[in-house]
């Protein structure tokens, strides 16, 4: 009831998932940062307040607590928050307590870059650019993509390869999990 919905839900029969991927970890570093920084100065500056300083001491903890919160609930946002590819449309499912969805049909790419900056080579994240016609769509910059170079070829093959081929490559996917005895999941 609480939970939110699997992206996979929003899929119509007819696509086919391509890419479902979260955010790189390091989209949190600077959450994990200030969380870290914030918790070790309440510490020391509960060491430096007397004891007899109670309702001072009391604050700083409560102070201590929402920090943490915030950091779990960015955690959980994080987690929740998902990059879907289907064969038709880009879709960015988030939310914790509500649920938000932004789509972009996949037939309104004109044009996809990637950027890596040097951290980003190190982590294996990137940027990923996609640009539809004359519009900024919801889904105009997607930073912190993990293996950019593997969702660009594949968004790239869907977006300007060849229709045919991909017909018939889903057409042998689905006939190969039939064969197996799988049902197949959009």
């Amino acid at each position: 009831m609480f939970a939110p919905r699997d992206p996979d839900e929003y899929l119509l029969e007819t696509e086919r998932r391509v890419i479902r991927v979260r955010r790189h970890w390091t989209y949190l570093a600077w959450e994990i940062i200030e969380a870290c920084g914030l918790l070790a100065g309440a510490i020391l500056i509960s060491q430096v307040i007397p004891q007899s300083a109670w309702l001072l001491q009391t604050i700083l903890w409560y102070g201590a607590l929402a920090v943490l919160l915030r950091f779990t609930y960015l955690v959980m946002d994080w987690w929740v928050e998902r990059i879907v590819v289907t064969d038709k449309r880009f879709m960015l499912t988030s939310g914790v307590f509500t649920s938000n969805v932004a789509m972009m049909p996949i037939g309104k790419v004109t044009d996809l870059t990637y950027h890596r900056s040097f951290f980003g080579r190190m982590f294996g994240y990137g940027t990923l650019v996609v640009e539809s016609a004359g519009q900024i769509q919801a889904l105009n910059k997607i930073e912190f993509l993990p293996n950019p170079e593997e969702v660009y070829d594949a968004i790239s093959e869907l977006v300007f390869g060849d229709k045919k081929a991909q017909a018939e490559r889903f057409s042998m996917i689905k006939a190969q999990r039939a064969a197996r005895g799988k049902k197949m999941v959009p």
